[in-house]
């Protein structure tokens, strides 16, 4: 029999679980550290929420846990090294909330557009103020969405049936699919220019962060609305509160902010925002149908042997997953190198294993690859299990050669993909002691160690302009630790790595192209 500790005290969902005989639960809701060192050496599987933070310590004190399920999608709560480590498997549940977060959304749009709250404060009050709270039809305006992942496209499917037009922003999204939604895909100002009502639905990169600010505010038509159910961090929160102000920005709902519960109040005060506690992913439904799968997670697991959601270890076995451990890292840092360069939506993808990478399962080196490389780009969690689902949700075709045979290297592995704005191709490779390089990018000989700052120049090989770059980072505070020259030939384009010690900061990226022979900037963090 294996015995699950549950850390909550909620049961709905886990009838699966609670019906199998082979399986024991109980349950201890939110242990203190000192308990839940102790209480941890007992058990096969541990179930928790958000509520508990399950520790390298705690870990080490567990000598018979083999699965740790998160009822949810994040695992920051989690010490996923130490997991690892300890072969301990580390499960989610993602795109459980996706319903609800949308819902959510709408319900917010809702609101804003009939002054739902502050007429209903106002009935409270004992107040008749019908004129005061004239409202507006939802019909025949234009929704802008920022991020077209699964949240991005349930709210749009839901609007457009509200008589609603959709415009989309999001570099990586599929124009066909988006097109047989109903939804327009343009650019990033043209949203802006476009939406009455704007609605956030991308991940936390550089590029968004404080995306929503006074010179992005100022694209927008006059008396726009804006809803933030992604990440807090995505609005200036001082520069929407000076356009809320002045009435640039009509209203604005945020179920999200920088920090959670908020140590600045100011901006949730203002009289037209509405705010709300992070409660998007929050409905009965959600905790029911991510219980629901996570307890046939858990059963499967130990059952069958079948590793579903794993968010640390590919689905092969333990020792076969030691051997290809360096492999599969190389792979995900190569997808994630690729996936902060590129440019527009991809559509094709040609992953080459050759020589000592086509020994292994190249299958869980193709699911490490798009992990790293659709992690950066999407608004939702992405784990070993989802990426190749996520991938075909984006009618992205991936294609895998395989050959034993190989020149020059023991082992390489080749990624070329193909995007609407043109291609990018990558080879990587394991050295010896098992050290990983990239060691080709778009054709060029590189010798780039896949961890750390990064920052890339596409410039002019000719005298004085790295030079240009390197006091321009001094300036800036940033420490250079090494750096590698790709070209073809003297005098010509060359691609400049220059590996750093802090993130160089949008702002900064800016001035880079102010420089005479530098033609692009970019920032990777691996």
């Amino acid at each position: 029999m294996y015995k699950i500790l549950m850390t909550y005290d909620s049961m709905e969902g886990l009838d699966t679980l609670v019906a199998n005989k082979e399986f024991k639960i109980e349950v201890h809701a939110k242990p203190s550290a000192e308990d839940f060192k102790k209480l941890i050496k007992d058990y096969d599987g541990l179930l928790i929420r958000s509520e508990v933070k399950v520790t390298a310590e705690i870990i080490e004190a567990a000598e018979k846990l083999k699965f740790i399920g998160r009822a949810g999608t994040g695992v920051d709560n989690v010490d996923k090294a130490a997991a690892t480590q300890k072969g301990i498997v580390v499960a989610n549940v993602p795109g459980g909330n996706t319903i609800s977060v949308a819902e959510h959304t709408i319900g917010l749009i809702l609101s804003m557009a009939r002054s739902l709250p502050d007429a209903v404060a106002s009935m409270k009050n004992k107040k008749w103020e019908k004129k005061k709270f004239m409202g507006n039809e939802l019909f025949g305006k234009t929704l802008g969405l920022i991020g077209l992942g699964r949240i991005g496209t349930e709210v749009a499917k839901r609007l457009i049936s509200f008589g609603m037009k959709v415009v989309a922003y999001d570099p990586f999204a599929n124009a066909d699919l988006a097109k047989s939604n109903g939804i327009e895909l343009t650019s990033l100002d043209d949203v802006f220019a476009k939406a009455d009502y704007l609605s956030i639905h991308s991940p936390l990169t550089d590029d968004t962060r404080g995306m929503i600010n006074n010179a992005n505010i100022a694209k927008m038509k006059d008396g726009v609305r804006i809803v933030n159910c992604a990440r807090g961090a995505i609005i200036n929160d001082k520069d929407l509160s000076e356009a809320l102000k002045s009435g640039k920005v009509a209203n604005a709902a945020l179920d999200v902010f920088v920090k959670e519960p908020p140590e600045d109040w100011s901006l949730i005060e203002t009289q037209n925002l509405l705010a709300t506690p992070h409660l998007a992913a929050s409905t009965e439904e959600a905790q029911v149908k991510i219980a629901q799968e996570m307890s046939e997670v858990i059963v499967d697991f130990f059952t069958k042997g079948l590793i579903r959601n794993a968010v640390n270890v590919p689905t092969v076995d333990w020792e076969t997953y030691k051997k290809m451990k360096p492999y599969i890292e190389l792979a995900s840092k190569t997808g994630s190198f690729q996936g902060q360069i590129i440019e527009g939506a991809i559509t094709e993808i040609q992953l080459g294993f050759y020589g000592s990478f086509s020994n292994y399962n190249t299958n869980s080196l193709t699911v490490a690859y798009l992990e790293g490389l659709l992690t950066p780009i999407l608004d939702i969690k992405v784990n070993s299990v989802n990426a190749p689902s996520l991938a075909k949700e984006r009618g992205i075709k991936i294609k895998e050669v395989i050959d034993h045979n190989i020149e020059d290297y023991a082992g390489i592995l080749v990624a070329k993909i193909k995007t609407e704005k043109g291609e990018n191709s990558f080879a990587a490779t394991l050295f010896e002691d098992n050290n990983p390089r990239i060691v080709k990018i778009n054709g060029l000989n590189v010798d780039v160690i896949p961890a750390g700052g990064k920052l890339l120049i596409t410039n002019d090989d000719k005298p004085g302009v790295i030079g240009k770059v390197a006091s321009l980072l001094g300036e800036e505070g940033v420490n250079i630790a090494g750096m590698n020259v790709g070209r073809k030939e003297v005098g010509g384009e060359a691609l400049t790595i220059i590996a750093v010690d802090s993130k160089v900061s949008a702002q900064t990226l800016e001035k880079f192209a102010k420089i005479a022979g530098v033609k692009k900037a970019k920032f990777v963090s691996l």
